[in-house]
């Protein structure tokens, strides 16, 4: 018996329409949801010339594309602000600044009779170096903080570069007998490198190329060490002046055992102590830190026994024990003082408190 719907003689075979033409086709929800066209509901088509279906947008079957190409946008968004923000921002790295010249005065002290002889051991002893503490012992860093514009880190390692210069120039073997001057030029600003290249290979007194100025050295085919112990005394002192700049203030009396070189007999061979009174001052820009050099702004040496005329703007010229010279006119300079070195004349006289009292 046919259906209610199908022919009295039933559905007709070979015409479409029969459930077996579309038995394998299947309509998922991804067919269903890219459809351009979509049936109405029963309501909608109740409406007076409702039609029977609708037109589907196209992006509501691409809103996944949408979201992804809006989350790309605010990507390109964001990034370009970064970049825009970095190029304005006022609190760039500052430019490493250029180092200006080396100040160096370098002024001899005679002394106002024979210089005093003897063992190394006693003479320090009998010096006012006697409680100074030996090498770099006596060197130590103030108790010290941040800066407002420097951490604490960044002031230690300002400090621990001038050390290292004042060891390097003024402790350091090689450099004192002259048979080196690398261990102070690797701690050296690169622009002040020519102006110290200089005053090693042609020292000059025009207050720049004293090479006095820039370390400690004797003139080795006249002074030899007595003893490898170097008496140390000082101060160091740090300042911000600039929320980039860092100033540090060396001030140390350096006292060496020091005799005649080669061999020889009698009062000339004994060993006589030399004082170097050495005030440097420092700078640090935050490049200097990073690469762990210093630019030396001014260097004031006061140093003696030495005789008033001789050149000290290369070798340092001790006098020996035993030796003398002419009595100096100006006044008295004691180099075991702190302060500032008094260094307006050319040559001043050696306090006899600086010598051993034998």
């Amino acid at each position: 018996m046919a259906g209610r719907g199908d022919p009295p003689e039933g559905t007709p075979e070979g015409l479409p329409g029969g459930e077996d033409e579309y038995r394998s086709v299947v309509f998922d929800e991804a067919f269903v949801r890219a459809a351009r066209l979509q049936e109405f509901s029963a309501r909608e088509r109740m409406g007076e010339h409702a039609q029977a279906v609708r037109s589907r947008s196209s992006w509501e079957g691409r809103s996944g594309s949408r979201q992804a190409l809006m989350l790309v946008l605010l990507i390109l968004l964001a990034f370009g602000t970064a970049v825009y923000l970095g190029v304005r921002n006022p609190y760039q790295p500052p430019v490493d600044q250029q180092a200006e010249p080396l100040r160096t005065t370098v002024v001899p002290l005679a002394p106002q009779g024979p210089v005093t002889g003897g063992e190394p051991d006693r003479l320090f002893a009998h010096s006012p170096a006697a409680e100074y503490a030996a090498g770099a012992a006596g060197i130590n860093f103030p108790l010290t903080g941040r800066t407002p514009h420097f951490s604490e880190s960044q002031v230690v390692t300002a400090l621990g570069i001038a050390k290292e210069y004042l060891v390097a120039s003024s402790l350091e073997p090689g450099v004192l007998t002259g048979a080196t001057v690398r261990p102070a030029r690797l701690l050296i600003d690169p622009d002040q490198l020519e102006q110290f290249d200089r005053s090693v290979e042609r020292s000059q007194d025009d207050g720049r190329h004293a090479v006095a100025g820039w370390l400690v050295r004797f003139d080795p085919h006249r002074v030899a060490l007595a003893a490898p112990t170097v008496r140390v005394h000082g101060t160091l002192h740090v300042v911000e002046i600039d929320t980039d700049l860092l100033e540090v203030t060396a001030d140390h009396t350096f006292t060496y055992a020091v005799r005649p070189a080669g061999t020889g007999t009698g009062p000339t061979a004994q060993a006589s102590l030399f004082t170097v009174h050495r005030e440097l001052h420092f700078r640090f820009d935050r490049e200097d830190l990073r690469m762990h050099r210093a630019e030396l702004l001014s260097s004031t040496v006061q140093a003696g026994p030495q005789a008033c005329g001789a050149d000290t703007t290369g070798s340092l010229r001790p006098l020996l024990a035993g030796e003398r010279t002419d009595r100096a006119r100006q006044g008295v300079t004691d180099p075991y003082a702190t302060g500032r070195p008094a260094a307006s004349s050319l040559c001043g006289t050696l306090a006899p408190s600086a010598q051993p009292s034998l």
